[in-house]
């Protein structure tokens, strides 16, 4: 079965949208896992949003990427630059991947433009999510 590690800065939300779709894509024939180079725990957000397309990412957590360090991953995808940047060296043969997903999290205006902001990057990743299951699973 193949390993996937998302991650992103801190864990909270585009690489939490990013599990979620990759395990429903994959159904079953992967072993998918987020984390972040921070952890600042699931946005509540990211959890409305999904549960919006079906999927209840509620009971994820936010993770360190060091708490993977023993886990031989088959890939490891970056969702945003900071964390392509800041990526620890993993003594893998992962296969790396990367996407610059705008961060949700910090979107402004109203209630309404906010949650429209999450929308918008939430299909991104969705779009992205199927297409790489696709190809690589």
């Amino acid at each position: 079965m193949k390993k996937i590690l998302v991650l992103c800065t801190g864990n909270s939300c585009r690489s939490q949208l990013a599990e979620g779709y990759l395990r429903y894509f994959a159904k079953g024939k992967a072993e998918v896992y987020s984390a972040g180079v921070e952890t600042h725990g699931v946005n509540p957000r990211a959890v409305q949003t999904m549960l919006e397309d079906g999927i209840d990412i509620s009971t994820h957590t936010s993770n360190n990427v060091n708490e993977y360090r023993d886990i031989d991953f088959d890939f490891l995808i970056t969702v945003c630059d900071n964390a392509k940047e800041r990526c620890p060296y993993f003594p893998s043969n992962a296969k790396k991947f990367h996407y610059n997903f705008p961060d949700p999290a910090k979107a402004t205006g109203t209630e309404e433009e906010i949650k429209q902001q999450f929308r918008q990057v939430r299909e991104m990743i969705k779009t992205y999510c199927k297409q790489f299951v696709e190809e690589n699973i």
